[in-house]
């Protein structure tokens, strides 16, 4: 198993991008396009990842055990990259109330064509899931596997993240990133000059995710902000929906609602509001998460919102 030679590394481009509305700010914005690392394991998912599985293999397991949501990209990332290398994949997944369901939406739908066995528990049960107790119940019930942290991120995450920049990244004065678990974000930091400034566009409504980023770097060249989460996680508008699919018109580009959208909502909204300087080079950082798009177009229509263009 040689990550390597399933990921174009290599081949990662920073796409410039044109936007109308910031034409007079004389703003060089680029996407790094991290969502064409792998045709299955997308993004920082991939990068999360990376480490972990060498260290799954070389630790002789052959399960990896993963949490999230229904429509989580960690755990479609996760069963994808199972499959891909060998491992058994269990996903024990938040909501019992899934289980009885007719049918699965398209998330888990794939997770279980990649062959991850599902499990479904209550949210009481779910926020217990890193408890000594729950943990060795999950042993009892699935024997021995390596366990992946809900989101992905710990510190050989972290370790993988870091790979995102390059040296032919130093010339950008911003880095912009959406943040989830903070594992993304901090090693995007480790691997920036200390001239960069690294903005991450928080996916949820607090400012616990400071922390979180805070505990894997030691660099103070860093800020959160949550002012265009659209009021928390998962939570988008009409307007959002109306700026995702305006920039893929204008850009060919597709972005997710619930982390790339919102983060480049929120570099235009910081250039307008002259919290990004005119003239500033900006490198965002596209992370996938495409794979969510049809579950949430099925909330939208559902609200009689507009869908997003895929």
């Amino acid at each position: 198993m040689v990550f390597n030679e399933l990921s174009p590394f290599g081949s990662i481009k920073n796409q410039p991008v044109f936007l109308e509305e910031l034409a007079s700010f004389k703003i060089q914005l680029d996407i790094k396009r991290e969502d064409l690392i792998h045709p299955e394991i997308s993004g920082n998912k991939f990068r999360k990842l990376k480490y972990n599985l060498l260290e799954a293999k070389n630790s002789n397991h052959n399960s990896l055990l993963t949490f999230g949501g229904a429509y989580s990209n960690h755990i479609a990332a996760t069963a994808a990259a199972g499959n891909n290398f060998g491992f058994k994949t269990i996903g024990i997944i938040r909501g019992e109330e899934l289980a009885t369901t007719k049918e699965l939406n398209s998330t888990l739908t794939y997770a279980q064509s990649q062959g991850m066995q599902l499990h479904f528990i209550s949210r009481e049960a779910y926020n217990e899931k890193e408890t000594h107790a729950f943990l060795e119940k999950l042993v009892n019930d699935f024997g021995d596997f390596y366990l992946l942290p809900e989101g992905g991120t710990n510190n050989l995450a972290v370790k993988g993240c870091e790979e995102i920049l390059t040296s032919r990244d130093t010339n950008y004065e911003y880095i912009c990133v959406s943040v989830g678990t903070g594992g993304t974000m901090a090693g995007i930091i480790n691997a920036s000059t200390e001239n960069q400034k690294i903005i991450g566009f928080s996916a949820l409504k607090g400012d616990f995710l400071k922390e979180d980023v805070a505990q894997w770097v030691s660099k103070d060249n860093w800020q959160i902000t949550d002012d265009y989460c659209f009021g928390g996680y998962a939570k988008v508008n009409a307007v959002l929906i109306d700026f995702i699919n305006n920039f893929k018109k204008a850009t060919s580009i597709s972005l997710d609602p619930i982390y790339t959208g919102k983060m480049l909502y929120g570099i235009t909204q910081m250039v307008k509001e002259g919290k990004i300087p005119k003239n500033s080079r900006i490198l965002a950082i596209h992370t996938g998460g495409l794979q969510g798009i049809p579950g949430m177009n099925i909330t939208l229509k559902n609200k009689n919102l507009p869908l997003i263009t895929v």
